[in-house]
Parts: structure tokens; C-alpha cells; sequence
């Protein structure tokens, strides 16, 4: 898909996907949002600030080279453009991570912003503060640590994948008052991009009341498009490749196109409002 007519911009747009429960397709969504949004035309990086390092597996980058991860850069000061390395889907790289990131917390307890490391590495990048990239999508961890807030700091929103089962909303409540917390000591312009309904299994009753339920507290918030519970989406990572390479007609794909599309669509409205 061609670029031309796009509205420039003078940096990337910074998602943070996340979601302070754990087993709600966090990952899947920020790898195949990432490959769903470089097939439409953009230009995407993600970085893997979970130490599991499960985006980089799910997007081939084996272990034994990931030689420079995000640990360097909010670590040692390492550049993003030192960092990124490119993926098997063009338009997408990535910054990958490995157990080193877990002893972040420990390292930088004496440092220097230690909580705007990340925001500090993604505005520096690229010559005179232009970027090579038109989304950032930073995988975080399932708990709120100093790996979460440095991701939300580094945010221009949060999107928030929900998986429709009985405890969603209880989920969502505590990560609703991280993000206000966020708001008020690190990052005011924060905002939720939006929450994309995950592993939605339409025979189920119960995934539809989950569904309702959210889009009567959060409207137009929530997505249009709904990732369903999809056995494809679900073998993707072992093989190393996002959904839409491994399968690219399986319902789960198609939907993350759908979702990248939703995104993007946002994302112009806003720039229009802002204009």
C-alpha cells in the first residue's frame, strides 16, 4: 500500500501495549499489530521490554544474537538505531530483549531518571529528531515495574489488549489507575489509544458478556475489530513468525489487519482534531 497523501509527522507515534495481567495476548497483539500495520504501508518498530523476550522469539530473532537488546539502551545508553535489528517482514525491526533486563530495577536504583531511560532513547534517535519509524509498539511486562513505567513514560498512549473472560474488567481496573498514576508523576499527556477485545470465542456466552460489558464502560474506546480465539494465531510463535506470515487467511490474521487498520484510522482523526 502506498504512502503517498500521508500527513508527515516528526516523530513516531508511541504505543505502549499493555495490560498488567498476564495470558491476555499482550505479545501475540504487539506482534502481529506490528506486522499488520507494516503490511498496510507503515513503517514499525517494536521494542521488547519484557525480559521473557517473547516478542523477539515470535518474530525470529533466535537468542544467541541478540547481542545489543533494550537492556543496553536503557542500561548503557546504547542508541534505538545501535538496536534495532530488521525482522523477516519488511517495514518492521525490532528491539529485543533477553533475561538481562531483569536485574534493571537493581541497576538503576541510584540513576539518573531512571524512569524516563526509554523516552530518552526514543526522542534522541535518528538526525535532527526525525524518525525512520511511524509507530513505536512497546511490548511490556505483565506487572507494573520500572520496565512498565519507563514505557509508559515513553508513551503517547497505551493500547490495552483484553481477554474476554470473567476477570477482565477486574484486570483493567488496576491498570486503569497505573495509567492515572503515570499521568500525574511522569507522563500528563498520556492517554488510552484504545482496548482491542482478545481470544473472543463466539459459541461462548460468556466472551460475549465480557464483550458487552466493556463496551458499555468504555464506548468507542473499544475497538471495532476482535481478535478470536485462533488455533494459527496461536502456533505462529513457535515456528518464529508473526500470524499473517505463517498464516495470512486464518480468522486471527484477519483481524489484526483489521485492527491495524482501526489504528491508523485513529490515529489520523487525532491528527486531524489537533491540526
Amino acid at each position: 500500500m502506498s504512502k503517498a497523501g500521508k500527513t508527515p509527522q516528526t516523530r513516531a507515534r508511541v504505543l505502549a501495549v499493555s495490560n498488567q495481567k498476564g495470558g491476555v495476548g499482550k505479545t501475540t497483539t504487539a506482534i502481529n499489530l506490528g506486522t499488520a500495520l507494516a503490511a498496510i504501508g507503515e513503517k514499525v518498530l517494536i521494542v521488547d521490554m519484557d525480559p521473557q523476550g517473547n516478542a523477539s522469539t515470535g518474530l525470529g530473532v533466535p537468542r544467541e544474537t541478540r547481542r545489543v537488546t533494550i537492556y543496553d539502551v536503557i542500561v548503557d545508553g546504547r542508541s534505538v538505531d545501535d538496536s534495532a535489528v530488521p525482522t523477516t517482514v519488511p517495514g518492521l525491526d525490532i528491539v529485543p530483549a533477553d533475561a538481562d533486563m531483569s536485574g534493571v530495577e537493581i541497576e538503576l536504583s541510584q540513576a539518573d531518571r531512571r524512569s524516563f531511560r526509554l523516552r530518552d532513547a526514543l526522542r534522541g534517535q535518528g538526525a535532527e529528531g526525525q524518525t525512520r519509524y511511524d509507530y513505536v509498539l512497546i511490548d511490556c511486562p505483565p506487572s507494573l515495574n520500572l520496565l512498565t513505567l519507563n514505557a509508559m513514560a515513553a508513551a503517547d498512549a497505551v493500547l490495552v489488549p483484553l481477554q474476554c473472560e470473567f476477570f477482565a474488567l477486574e484486570g483493567l481496573t488496576q491498570l486503569m489507575k497505573t495509567i492515572e498514576m503515570v499521568r500525574q508523576s511522569l507522563n500528563p499527556t498520556l492517554e488510552i489509544q484504545g482496548l482491542v477485545l482478545t481470544m473472543y470465542d463466539r459459541r461462548s456466552t460468556l466472551s460475549g458478556q465480557v464483550a458487552a460489558d466493556v463496551r458499555s464502560h468504555f464506548g468507542d474506546k473499544v475497538y471495532d475489530a476482535v481478535i478470536p480465539r485462533n488455533v494459527r494465531v496461536a502456533e505462529a510463535p513457535s515456528f518464529g513468525k508473526p500470524a499473517l506470515i505463517y498464516d495470512l487467511k486464518c480468522a486471527g490474521s484477519q483481524a489484526y489487519l483489521r485492527l491495524a487498520r482501526e489504528v491508523v484510522a485513529r490515529e489520523k482523526s487525532r491528527r486531524l482534531q489537533a491540526a
